[in-house]
């Protein structure tokens, strides 16, 4: 095979969790030299030394988040933008139309509508697919009178912001909870707590919107894969365990066709572009992101690298479709902790 000429990616987010097997990954695409820009908003980011160039930039919410990326794209003939966060989603697709280079992002209405959880959520109502019941409020009085109407004390109920990442600001409601070990036993950082502790923390009205919703149980599962703004060209499902920090462990590719087709009814009414991972628990779909998230990777199927050469137009789409058969089902994944060192 003829070795393809380098290429730049930038990926942005370069301190997340994914970014070291998300390069390794970039780089052990067996075709060709990828040359790796990192971005974040901390100096302590892995991708300063992970990356073969490194920048620092404004928070993805902050108005000149775009205009820094851009400049970082001229100044290191970058070929292409790879966001990893879903704070960097909106700020990038609202300009990604000003950038010489493909910003692997779906559309601004697209990114809206997947971070409203609210809006997710009312979507599964209409499409038939199952989510949690939930109530849209704010402040500390409509919280409790949601977390009554969903159940509450009777069953754990659940809260978050209705703008949020992963699982910041996610808490249980649960009148059971053991406080006395949490505070002996349990690392900082619980997410579960009594009702009455939640609304000594809010104020009585008012506030950011939150999602007070039916606790979904049942075993976690993403699909990932990458989209065209109509279907999943290319993806599977997977199982999700093992959690640690929040972050998922240990991966098992599924077989489930009910599940991809679950996929392609989200991506086409959500018009998603590029990479996405949708996450359920139990039944029910629970997060939407229009993002690269965790992958598995196979040594002859690189999600990570065929979604960058799709959108450098160097592999089409029915050429993706042709790779399905490539997903091994049972392929696992571990995830570990690692470290760096050097002298300051």
């Amino acid at each position: 095979m003829a070795t393809l000429k380098e290429i730049t990616v930038l990926v942005s987010a370069s301190g997340a969790p994914g970014t070291a097997a998300l390069l390794e990954g970039l780089r052990a695409n067996g075709e060709r030299t990828v040359r790796l820009v990192g971005t974040d908003m901390s100096e302590r980011s892995i991708g300063r030394h992970l990356c073969d160039a490194f920048h620092l930039v404004p928070a993805g919410s902050d108005p000149g988040f775009a205009d820094a990326i851009l400049e970082v794209v001229e100044r290191e003939g970058v070929d292409c933008v790879l966001p990893q966060s879903s704070f960097d989603l909106e700020g990038l697709a609202a300009h990604r139309d000003r950038f010489p280079v493909p910003v692997l992002v779906s559309s601004p209405d697209t990114i809206h509508r997947s971070n409203d959880k609210a809006e997710t959520y009312a979507l599964l109502q209409r499409l038939g697919i199952a989510g949690p019941d939930f109530r849209r409020v704010n402040g500390a009085r409509e919280v409790e009178a949601a977390a009554r109407e969903l159940g509450y004390p009777d069953r754990p109920v659940c809260f978050k912001p209705v703008f949020s990442s992963g699982s910041r600001g996610f808490r249980v409601l649960d009148p059971t909870v053991d406080r006395a070990h949490q505070l002996l036993n349990e690392r900082p950082g619980s997410v579960a707590m009594r009702l009455e502790e939640a609304v000594e923390l809010l104020p009585e009205e008012g506030g950011p919107d939150l999602l007070v919703m039916e606790l979904a149980t049942g075993a976690e599962r993403t699909i990932d894969g990458i989209a065209d703004g109509e279907r999943v060209v290319l993806g599977h499902p997977k199982a999700r365990e093992a959690m640690r920090a929040g972050l998922a462990m240990y991966f098992v590719t599924l077989e489930d066709e009910a599940l991809m087709e679950t996929a392609d009814r989200l991506v086409a009414e959500l018009a998603i572009e590029h990479f996405f991972n949708i996450q359920l628990v139990g039944e029910h779909v629970i997060e939407i992101n229009p993002r690269i998230s965790t992958i598995v990777y196979q040594e002859d199927l690189n999600l990570a690298y065929l979604g960058v050469k799709r959108a450098l137009g160097e592999i089409s789409d029915e050429e993706l479709v042709a790779l399905r058969s490539r997903v091994r089902p049972g392929r696992t994944a571990l995830r570990y902790f690692d470290q760096v060192e050097w002298d300051a």
